[in-house]
């Protein structure tokens, strides 16, 4: 099994503590499948503090014979995003990519050329933006569950500073079966690290720290998941900042999840400032 990408590094605490909670939003997302072999996937969320509604409409058709998928994406903020992507063609483990964005109101355009590899033991990859001619490329050795990465992004505006490299990041874990631990360092300033722990198949735990040296900001927090049946789910976590975040999510029927969240600031649990979020997702 090839190791995971240096974006997925610490993964699965991070969906722990990030999946199922939706915090001071109404959000609604549907997804269906054409005979055609077409995903369409709609959804929108307002914001309960501003009023602001956000939404988009995406597309996906994957050419399984040739290894292509199209995705195709228009947001409410008059975007259009492209993706076209081959995979295992060329080579085994080959991924290659471009991907697109306008701004439709503002004319402003991005577009990037993305590049991955992986096997048994390494996972690469290397992504070109083709208007700011940046680069950002990442390596992961894995072995026997141990993994060691490096990222390093090079941003060809600073050459004018004799600063060849904005940013490098290194990152250590272990990933097997129940078990998946992770320490990073970013930037050389902030340090980060994870533990996540699946008891059984019914419960998972999680725990995140970080610091930010120079500040001495340090966060800490457990979460935790708990399948009540196969129909239900429960969600906590709990930080140093005393703020404590609650998700429930149940089926109503298939294809029918309806999610609940808030978040309690225990610090000021009297003043108020506590948030509600609730997610309606239907998938046909």
């Amino acid at each position: 099994m090839a190791p995971p990408s240096f974006a997925d590094l610490g993964k699965s605490a991070r969906d722990l503590f990030s999946k199922g909670f939706h915090f001071g939003f109404f959000k609604v997302e549907a997804k269906t499948k054409t005979n055609g072999g077409v995903e369409f996937t709609t959804g929108g969320s307002s914001s309960h503090d501003t009023g602001l509604f956000s939404g988009s409409l995406e597309s996906k058709y994957k050419w399984k014979e040739h290894g292509a998928t199209l995705k195709e994406t228009w947001s409410t903020d008059n975007a259009l995003a492209g993706e076209l992507t081959v995979e295992d063609q060329l080579l085994e483990g080959l991924k290659l990519g471009f991907e697109t964005k306008l701004f439709i109101a503002s004319g402003k355009k991005s577009g990037k050329v993305k590049t991955a590899y992986k096997n048994d033991l390494v996972h690469t990859t290397l992504d070109f933006d083709v208007m700011t001619y940046g680069l950002l490329g990442s390596i992961v050795f894995g072995h026997n569950g141990f993994l060691g990465g490096f990222q390093l992004n090079y941003d060809a505006n600073k050459l004018v500073d004799k600063s060849l490299m904005s940013q490098s990041n290194v990152a250590i874990g272990y990933s097997k079966d129940d078990l998946d631990l992770f320490v990073g360092v970013k930037g050389c300033n902030e340090y980060s690290s994870s533990v996540f722990h699946k008891i059984h198949d019914d419960l998972e735990t999680g725990i995140h720290l970080s610091w930010l040296s120079g500040t001495n900001e340090t966060a800490f927090g457990f979460g935790a998941k708990y399948n009540i049946d196969r129909d239900a789910t429960i969600k906590a976590k709990v930080d140093n900042s005393s703020r404590v975040g609650l998700s429930y999510q149940q089926k109503l029927r298939p294809g029918v999840t309806l999610t609940l969240s808030t978040l309690v600031e225990g610090k000021t649990f009297t003043a108020g400032g506590h948030k509600f979020g609730c997610a309606l997702e239907f998938e046909a």
